[in-house]
């Protein structure tokens, strides 16, 4: 059985031999075995999209990128993946969100000093 397993491996991995065709024969004699695929047939492949394992983000300066969904899907409460935050678009609403806060407390857009690419410090503008 194992030198079977090498030769398919090594056929497979040469071209000769599909990935199904490869797994067909492993599977016939109970060996564990799962193709190995590439990002681009991850994001082509409908799928993965059909069931939202992968999805398609829509990002305001990025465009339309794919991400991974939701691993845990609940009939009862579905989920939905949407883009991270730019830097800085919630400064003013997040405070508010706190308990105990007042607006004479929340920050005038302001973004905390951050190192840049130099190392220096320097302040951030708001998009």
């Amino acid at each position: 059985m194992s030198a079977t397993w090498v030769a398919i491996v090594r056929v497979t991995h040469k071209g000769k031999m599909t990935k199904a065709k490869a797994m067909e024969i492993l599977n016939k004699d109970d060996i564990p075995c799962g193709p190995i695929v590439s990002m681009k047939e991850i994001a082509e492949d409908q799928s993965l999209r059909a069931t939202g394992t992968v999805v398609e983000v829509d990002h305001p300066t990025r465009g339309k990128y794919i991400s991974v969904g939701n691993p845990i899907k609940l009939s009862d409460s579905p989920s939905e993946v949407t883009r991270p935050a730019l830097l800085g678009e919630h400064i003013d609403e997040t405070p508010r969100q706190v308990p105990g806060f007042t607006d004479h407390q929340v920050p005038k857009s302001t973004i905390p000093a951050r190192p840049d690419h130099r190392g220096s410090r320097r302040r951030s503008k708001l998009p």
